[in-house]
């Protein structure tokens, strides 16, 4: 069997209610050259039975199944499995566009001293309701500047990179999770070039059971230490910078905060029922404040615009 261009990684937990959706992007990329990872990391729902339907189907996916490890130690099992030149990342709740592989290993190979590419996001909730696109910052530069300042400057789920290079650096580092994937761009950057594409390559999930929003607080302090390492290593100053959680706490006005985020988003968009609902839901966290019922208001009430239906 011939080595395939690409290797994807995805590790599965407790999934079930989004795995099929990001597999089945997957398999409709229009690049077709892969090998689909799979790392079942002891779900006990009925994610297995899920991915063990998908892998009955398409010869492409490499399934492993075995107790609960963590996704970091996941990440790092397939990329010691892997086979691809490129490694191409994937989480169980998000779902990938279809021409996505089909650009990065476009661009990976017209520039061979770049190591990592992503790509502009969609933002969807739990349900899949549209909110936003997320531009990214495009140039290794400033890619590089806000990532040691603490920033994630690229989406990990969205990240294409060169296997050869993953290997130099020696890979994740577990001991910094759930920072783990700025800690990797940090080490990567300093044998190639970072990018992102300002095409949109993923839908990225939204939702309580994620990682970024059970360990908001975790995150950021492993950031701290990514960074701390990485002006160790690179012999500078820094200064870190991303103090605030950039995913919703416990408390009711981070809840507050972040519903209206949210809502004001969807509004943006044209998704009135979206940005009533959030409305909605920042009363509900904080129902004496006046901002969550001017977007309720807003999105009931404003005149739609021509082209927004």
């Amino acid at each position: 069997m011939s080595v395939p261009s690409v290797s994807v990684l995805m590790p599965v937990y407790n999934a079930e209610a989004y795995v099929a959706e990001a597999i089945e992007s997957i398999l409709r990329q229009s690049f077709t050259d892969f090998e689909f990872l799979i790392v079942n990391d002891g779900s006990t729902d009925s994610s297995l039975a899920i991915l063990e339907r998908y892998a009955a189907q398409d010869a492409r996916i490499r399934l492993i199944s075995r107790a609960n490890t963590g996704y970091v130690a996941a990440l790092n099992e397939m990329v010691q499995l892997a086979q691809g030149e490129f490694l191409a990342r994937m989480d169980a709740d998000d779902v990938a566009m279809s021409d996505r592989f089909k650009l990065q290993v476009m661009r990976l190979r017209q520039e061979p001293d770049l190591v990592c590419l992503g790509g502009a996001h969609g933002m969807i909730d739990e349900k899949g309701r549209w909110l936003t696109c997320l531009a990214m910052p495009e140039e290794n530069e400033e890619i590089q500047n806000l990532a040691l300042k603490g920033h994630t400057p690229i989406n990990h789920p969205c990240v294409m990179m060169r296997r050869s290079a993953v290997l130099q650096v020696g890979a994740y580092d577990t001991h910094l999770n759930p920072c783990e994937d700025l800690d990797l761009w940090l080490r990567l950057g300093e044998v190639g070039k970072l990018a992102n594409l300002k095409e949109m390559v993923l839908k990225y999930r939204l939702h309580s059971n994620s990682v970024s929003e059970k360990q908001g607080e975790l995150q950021n302090q492993k950031a701290r230490e990514a960074c701390q390492r990485a002006w160790q290593r690179r012999k500078m100053n820094g200064t870190f910078e991303a103090s605030e959680l950039w995913r919703p706490g416990r408390d009711r006005p981070s809840r507050y905060r972040f519903m209206l985020r949210y809502g004001w988003w969807a509004f943006n968009s044209g998704q009135r029922q979206t940005a009533m609902l959030y409305g909605y839901r920042a009363i509900q966290a904080l129902p004496w404040q006046g901002e969550g019922w001017r977007l309720l208001a807003s999105a009931a009430l404003k005149p739609i615009e021509v082209g927004e239906r």
